[in-house]
């Protein structure tokens, strides 16, 4: 990976990479390295714009830079191309988790769409078994190195799609297998998650999670959606929440506010914002404030009790990890090592885990925390 981690520190000196950290939001397919990306492209004659690793990497970074999520969506038709077996699907995922482990992730979920790997002849049951595989193989490799991983799968539909239903009962299928929650994902103007009411009505009736991507690329509407027909437990990104957010005024020390009625139901009913700060800049999801991180509305949702998260998204287009992501908050927010463990600890109740498990992966941050 490309990141020097040892860059990435507290004021306090503290180094952010060996934190035990809690990644909900990481998309396999925009995850992959450079050059498994190169050497799979070569394998199936994928033509690339690139051919060395370095250079593959700066051109996702680049073309990822471009303000518009439409634009930013098209760099997957790259990684999903070398993701249409199954040797392709459990590579991809082995090494996710890999990376995820040497980053200090301690859990995490991974997000992708089944529908979009079938074109090699995989049904979608096979695809689910192959990444399923691939996550074994690499929790073993970090737990062989000495390292302590969990990863469960968010099995994906596709918003502009009409695979909902089906994608939703593929996902409590494998719900012992592997899978831990559901989501929609891709272009979310014009594609409310009300069009998949079917999917998210079987998924509470089989009392199955969901998380939605909203709040990125469309406004509170596509949030409001999100709730009442997702039933969302957790908002993809959701930083447009904010526009429901009215600063009446601010002094040296103090801003005044007034929540809306829909922020202040996320806020009460602590449902999880799933933010990713460089990709919310890429992709103008902030728009509305700024095209910088100081302008990104996460610091005044965490001040106000929000549940915030900090995540990747997708770590190859980013050119990013979640160390990095952290740090460019701590840099811009002047957080403490208090403030990350409090967005790991927000995670882990937030996680698609049993109560149990949720609280004993808390302790596990806060041992790290405090042995840090």
């Amino acid at each position: 990976m490309s990141d020097a981690w040892n860059e990435y520190t507290l004021a306090d000196g503290t180094e952010i990479r060996p934190l035990p950290k809690v990644s909900l939001h990481d998309h396999l397919d925009g995850g992959l390295r450079p050059a498994t990306v190169l050497e799979l492209g070569q394998e199936i004659g994928l033509e690339l714009p690139a051919q060395d690793a370095t250079e593959l990497g700066r051109w996702f970074a680049e073309k990822s830079n471009s303000g518009s999520l439409v634009e930013y969506l098209k760099t997957f038709d790259l990684t999903t191309a070398v993701m249409q077996t199954r040797e392709g699907l459990v590579r991809v995922a082995r090494e996710s988790v890999q990376d995820l482990g040497a980053d200090g992730v301690v859990y995490g979920e991974l997000r992708w769409a089944p529908e979009q790997h079938l074109s090699g002849g995989l049904s979608l049951d096979e695809t689910v078994d192959a990444v399923q595989e691939g996550i074994e193989q690499g929790i073993a490799d970090v737990r062989g190195a000495g390292g302590r991983i969990r990863i469960g799968q968010l099995v994906t539909a596709m918003r502009h799609n009409d695979r909902g239903l089906e994608i939703a009962e593929l996902a409590v299928r494998h719900r012992d297998r592997g899978v831990v929650g559901f989501d929609i994902a891709g272009a979310e103007a014009g594609f409310p998650a009300s069009n998949h009411r079917a999917a998210f009505d079987y998924l509470a009736s089989e009392f199955f999670p969901a998380t939605v991507h909203a709040g990125e690329a469309d406004g509170l509407e596509s949030i409001r959606s999100a709730l009442l027909d997702g039933r969302a437990l957790r908002l993809g990104h959701g930083v447009r929440l904010a526009e429901d957010i009215t600063v009446e005024r601010q002094d040296d020390e103090n801003t005044y506010v007034t929540l809306g009625t829909l922020s202040q139901w996320v806020k009460d009913r602590e449902i999880a914002l799933e933010t990713s700060p460089t990709s919310n800049l890429q992709t103008g999801a902030i728009a509305a404030w700024g095209d910088d991180i100081l302008d990104h509305p996460f610091d005044l949702l965490y001040q106000l009790g929000f549940r915030v998260t900090v995540n990747t998204d997708n770590r190859l287009m980013s050119g990013t990890t979640l160390t990095r992501e952290l740090s460019i908050l701590a840099d811009a927010f002047a957080y403490d090592r208090t403030d990350l463990e409090i967005f790991q600890l927000n995670a882990a109740a937030a996680s698609f885990l049993p109560l149990e498990e949720r609280e004993e992966l808390s302790e596990i941050i806060t041992a790290g925390f405090e042995g840090s």
